[in-house]
C-alpha cells in the first residue's frame, strides 16, 4: 500500500491531519483514506443521498449501501460495485468515493460486501454477490433506481466476483434471476485464470474446491454473456495483465461482446484510486467506464454488442 498511502497523506495533510496520526491511519486501511480525501475535495457528500444501508445475511460482511444523486427523480440505471481485499478484507463503506463518482454521472450506486475468509470461501463470495443482485432487482424501483438496467462492477478480487456471476449463470439461477438481471459488467484488474493456486489469497479462498477448473472465470466464456469491459493497467503486478488479456481473447473467439482497455503506466492500486480525487484527473479509466455503462444501460432493450 506504500505508494497508495504515501501520496494520499500529502493531501490529507492539507486538511490538518497530524503526521503521526495519519500514518497510524493509513497502516490500518488505505482505503478508507483514500475516501476521506475523496470526499473532502468533493467537498464532502452533499451531491449524494443514502437511501439504504442494511444487512442482506446473518454474516456482518453480508452487508450493502445505496446511494442516489440529490434530487434525483424517475428511475436511475444501477451500478452494483464489489470491492477488492483478496477476499479476507475490504469493507463497502470504504469505497463511497465509488458512489461520489458514479452518482455525479446519473447513476445509482449499490456498494456490495461479501463474506470473507476465513469466514467463508469459495463459492460463498459469488452466492452472496448474487444475493446482493436479487436484492437490487427486488428494492431498486422504490429507492429509485431501474432494475431492468443494472450493471456490475468490481476491482481485483470484486472483479472476480462480477466476472464469475456474469459469465457461469448457475449464482443467479439459484436466486431466480437470469441473464437479463445483469446489463454489462466492467471488471477493473480481475484475476480470471489463476491456477495452480499458488499465493495464500486463492489457497485460502479456493484451496477446499473440489474441481479447482470450475473456480476460474475463463472456462465460463459463452457467447450469450452480457457485455465485459476488461480494464487494466500494463504495470499491475499484482494482478498480471495477461488474466483481462486472456479472458477477452477467449470471450471474442466466443463471439461474445466484450471491450479490453489496458492503460499504459497503471498498477493495480492506481486503477481503483483513479475513481477518487484528486487522481481522477487523470481520467484514463473513467472515460473508458462510463461511456460503456450508458451504452449498457441505455433504457432501450438490452445492448447486444459492447463496442462503440
Amino acid at each position: 500500500m506504500g505508494w497508495i498511502g504515501w501520496t494520499v497523506l500529502g493531501l490529507v495533510l492539507l486538511g490538518a491531519v497530524g503526521v503521526y496520526t495519519f500514518r497510524r491511519a493509513l497502516e490500518n486501511n488505505a482505503v478508507a483514506v483514500l475516501d476521506s480525501a475523496d470526499k473532502l475535495l468533493n467537498g464532502g457528500d452533499g451531491a449524494m443521498r443514502q437511501v439504504a444501508d442494511l444487512r442482506y445475511g446473518n454474516d456482518p460482511a453480508q452487508k450493502l449501501e445505496m446511494f442516489v444523486p440529490q434530487g434525483a427523480t424517475g428511475s436511475l440505471p444501477v451500478l452494483v460495485f464489489v470491492h477488492g481485499g483478496s477476499w479476507a478484507g475490504g469493507d463497502p463503506h470504504d469505497y463511497r468515493f465509488i458512489a461520489r463518482t458514479f452518482c455525479a454521472k446519473g447513476y445509482a450506486v449499490v456498494l456490495a460486501g461479501y463474506r470473507l475468509y476465513p469466514r467463508a470461501r469459495f463459492p460463498a463470495m459469488v452466492q452472496d454477490g448474487a444475493a446482493a443482485v436479487r436484492w437490487v432487482h427486488d428494492n431498486a424501483a422504490k429507492l429509485g433506481g431501474d432494475p431492468a438496467r443494472v450493471a456490475l462492477m468490481g476491482h481485483s478480487a470484486g472483479a472476480y466476483n462480477v466476472a464469475m456471476l456474469t459469465l457461469d449463470p448457475q449464482w443467479l439461477r439459484a436466486v431466480g434471476l437470469d441473464d437479463t438481471a445483469i446489463r454489462g459488467t466492467v471488471a477493473l484488474a480481475g484475476p480470471f485464470d489463476f491456477l495452480p493456486l499458488d499465493s495464500d489469497a486463492t489457497i485460502n479462498a479456493f484451496g477446499n474446491a473440489p474441481d479447482p477448473l470450475k473456480t476460474q472465470p475463463v472456462n465460463f466464456v459463452r457467447k450469450d454473456a452480457p457485455p465485459m469491459l476488461l480494464v487494466t493497467g500494463d504495470a499491475d503486478t499484482r494482478v498480471k495483465p495477461r488474466n483481462s488479456k486472456r479472458l477477452a481473447q477467449l470471450l471474442t473467439q466466443a463471439g461474445a461482446p466484450n471491450q479490453p482497455v489496458l492503460i499504459e503506466g497503471v498498477t493495480h492500486e492506481k486503477i481503483i484510486m483513479m475513481f477518487a480525487q484528486p487522481f481522477a484527473r487523470d481520467s484514463r479509466a473513467i472515460d473508458a467506464v462510463v461511456p460503456f455503462l450508458d451504452r449498457v444501460t441505455a433504457p432501450s432493450v438490452a445492448v447486444q454488442a459492447a463496442g462503440g
